[in-house]
């Protein structure tokens, strides 16, 4: 962010147009505040939605973690 100009400097058309384009800019800012507080919304009630079907259990749990770990370590051969 820019600092504001010397203001003293500035002559009433000035300020009026610093104060619009600051308006301006502050409507498109919270114009895409409220878009990501929309996305953000819409991953959460996703996110609800696969915990509820899975009754919150963790899809690693149908997964042998151990097994998953031994094979990515180089321990282990993958399983035919």
């Amino acid at each position: 962010m820019e600092p504001l100009p010397d203001l003293a400097s500035l002559t009433d058309e000035d300020l009026k147009k610093l104060i619009d384009d600051l308006t301006h800019r502050e409507q498109e800012v919270s114009f895409e505040r409220r878009i990501l507080h929309g996305k953000i919304d819409i991953l959460r009630a996703e996110l609800v939605a696969r915990l509820q079907k899975t009754q919150g259990r963790s899809v690693l749990d149908q997964v042998d973690v151990e097994s998953l770990t031994d094979i990515l370590a180089g321990k282990a051969a993958p399983p035919r």
